[in-house]
């Protein structure tokens, strides 16, 4: 199967490059999986969002994201977030805390809504 170069960044960091056979996202138009020879495509990233990635080492790699933009071509894929968070480096009851908190502020919800969503999808297996 062929592969293609993977960048996951947040404004913050470069937190994973690589090989990827897969990547899907949670676009403004829906979710969409890239394969690689995908005809080029930019799409913007929803808030709360989740991306998933599936190294050529069959590693799946799950990161809430915040927002942002994805570009693809053919061999690569480049995923601009404003923020993200590794599903693994996510403190679930923090993020559940959030939720329940009447008084959190919008954006704080809605980065606790990707973050569980990222939980979720890393626990599917």
């Amino acid at each position: 199967m062929a592969d293609m170069s993977v960048d996951l960044v947040a404004v913050e960091r470069l937190l994973w490059s690589g090989r990827a056979k897969f990547v899907s996202a949670q676009t403004t138009e829906g979710e969409i999986g890239i394969l690689a020879g995908h005809e080029p495509l930019l799409g913007q990233l929803v808030e709360a969002g989740t991306v998933t990635i599936v190294s050529d080492s069959d590693e799946r790699i799950v990161a809430a994201v915040h927002g942002g933009f994805f570009s693809v071509t053919g061999t690569s894929v480049r995923v601009l977030a404003e923020s993200a968070d590794f599903a693994g480096d996510i403190d679930e009851a923090a993020a559940r805390a959030v939720l329940a908190d009447e008084n959190a502020s919008p954006a704080a919800l809605t980065k606790a809504q990707g973050q569980v969503r990222a939980l979720e999808k890393a626990a599917e297996v």
